[in-house]
């Protein structure tokens, strides 16, 4: 049964993952004026500052935002932030009175999202980069490619052939990742024009196919850039053509039948007062200067949207067939359904869970909740374990979600979550050691672990013993990594290092939500 997708940051919030296109929207192209009409500001504005809310991965523009506040006077504060989960900001109203404008790698969401869309009076295109695959240059020869002409079907082809093996981001989460996924459908489904409900059928059983050859995902470009290099084993990567002319040994392609381009244009608020407004529209005008989008291709490795200014070298200038984006939500959510339940690895995750003494009231409240809740995110065939901890592994609780019947896994989930109780002393190293002996069996899964503590270890086995125990175990279980969310009294330097050293990643929810912790670690697993 096909089901609306929700992927959130903050609880608060939910999304059905795009909603019904509009034929006409508020949103004006290029670089237009501003409407000095549009309805009261409801914000107060600090006049020649900034505050944008933009992907994730515009935080390489740092030194160019620098530059332009150097020759204008207006600062930009970002707060960056995964394309969709930003957009759920901005439809909830959220971004009203936070930020003045808003900076995504493509408002495509946005147009298919009244609520989200009515929020923005203006956007200017600043630069563009292509879905493409980064593969590596042995794999290219070995497959006998002209890099200039690779179709998705020799893609598909290659990975059926077991020739070829691949990561890329999250579509649920990652524009980058909904936009390959899109690029990918549209090809193998032969779509003539914006992919319809028809075609996502057509495409699915090869679809699959493809799929089989994913081995690596991420709810970050940059995360999917280091496990990929750490790991060693995967041919390619899919990603932004600017991501993947930054990285060593890649032989950069992109598929003559077709990608998704991000345009990464700024919007204006329709909160936003006046005075910002006009900083914004001066913002994009410094931009779109050529001076300066020289100095945006030169260091992103995007392409300038000025005619004027070439690309950066290295960058390909033969044109390519410009696909469009699903124009509605039975399309979008079809399309992200089947990658979520039917066409991905299935996910295999044990959840490491302090439920020491420390933990008792309201802070082992806050973790029932948050478990509660992120049941609703499981996928089908997804296999969950619960391992709470105290001064040893307390249980171990395994549940797979059949799709057959995918809300019986989540409700035992829930039972399992509601019967957790505090007592006990930390014992974290010894508790994972047990959850990587859990995952000893190899499966064509992605597979990681989640650790939340609320303290430092107290008990059993320390870090050194740790460390040896995790370079002793074989390729497979170093392929695992450790997602460990900083809670409460945790010490961040402890769970810093079980990350880096297992090839994971630090979530903080001390400065954020435990709930927002375990939701942004699904785009990992």
């Amino acid at each position: 049964m096909r089901r609306s997708i929700r992927r959130t940051m903050r609880p608060t919030i939910r999304r059905g993952r795009v909603a019904v296109a509009l034929a006409t929207l508020a949103l004006l192209t290029g670089c237009s004026a501003l409407d000095d009409s549009d309805p009261a500001p409801q914000q107060t504005y600090e006049e020649g500052t900034l505050r944008v809310l933009a992907s994730s991965e515009l935080s390489d523009m740092t030194p160019v935002l620098d530059l332009v506040r150097r020759e204008t006077g207006i600062t930009v504060k970002p707060t960056y932030m995964g394309t969709l989960d930003a957009v759920d900001l901005i439809a909830a109203g959220e971004a009203d009175t936070s930020y003045d404008a808003v900076w995504l790698a493509s408002n495509d969401y946005l147009r298919l999202r009244p609520e989200a869309a009515g929020k923005i009076i203006s956007e200017t295109s600043v630069m563009a980069s292509p879905v493409a695959i980064g593969v590596k240059p042995a794999t290219v020869q070995a497959l006998g490619w002209d890099p200039e002409d690779v179709t998705w079907a020799q893609v598909e082809e290659a990975v059926r052939d077991g020739e070829l093996t691949y990561g890329m981001t999250d579509p649920a989460r990652s524009n980058s990742g909904f936009s390959t996924l899109v690029s990918v459908a549209s090809a193998l489904s032969g779509a003539q024009s914006a992919l319809t409900d028809a075609d996502v059928e057509k495409a699915t059983p090869r679809l699959k196919e493809f799929f089989q050859g994913q081995q690596l995902t991420s709810g970050s470009s940059g995360w999917l850039a280091e496990a990929y290099d750490r790991r060693g084993t995967v041919d390619a990567l899919l990603n932004y053509e600017s991501v993947l002319t930054g990285l060593p040994d890649l032989t950069v392609i992109r598929p003559t039948d077709g990608v998704i381009t991000a345009d990464y244009p700024v919007s204006t608020l329709a909160a936003s007062p006046k005075s910002a407004r006009e900083d914004v529209r001066r913002l994009t005008e410094a931009l779109r200067s050529p001076d300066v989008q020289r100095e945006i291709t030169d260091r992103t490795h995007r392409r300038p949207v000025v005619p004027s200014v070439a690309p950066a070298p290295g960058l390909d200038t033969a044109r390519r067939r410009e696909l469009p984006f699903p124009g509605s939500q039975s399309v979008a959510d079809g399309l992200l359904d089947s990658y979520e339940n039917e066409l991905r690895r299935p996910s295999r995750t044990v959840y490491v869970l302090d439920t020491s003494g420390s933990m008792q009231g309201d802070r082992l409240d806050r973790l029932k909740s948050a478990l509660t809740d992120l049941t609703g995110e499981f996928r089908e065939r997804e296999e969950v374990t619960l391992m709470p901890f105290g001064s040893d592994v307390k249980s171990v609780r395994t549940h797979v979600l059949d799709p057959k019947d995918p809300e019986a896994g989540r409700e035992a989930i829930r039972r399992d979550a509601d019967a957790l109780r505090a007592e006990g002393d930390t014992a974290i190293y010894t508790s994972l050691e047990q959850a990587y002996d859990h995952l000893s069996t190899d499966r064509d899964t992605f597979t990681s672990i989640v650790l939340m503590t609320d303290g430092e270890n107290t008990a059993g086995t320390g870090p050194d013993d740790f460390d040896g125990f995790y370079a002793a175990l074989d390729a497979t279980g170093r392929q695992t990594p450790v997602f460990t969310i900083l809670f409460g009294d945790s010490d961040r330097a402890e769970l810093e290092h079980i990350a880096e050293l297992t090839g994971g990643r630090l979530f903080d929810a001390q400065e954020g939500s435990l709930d927002g912790a375990f939701e942004e670690i699904r785009g990992y697993q």
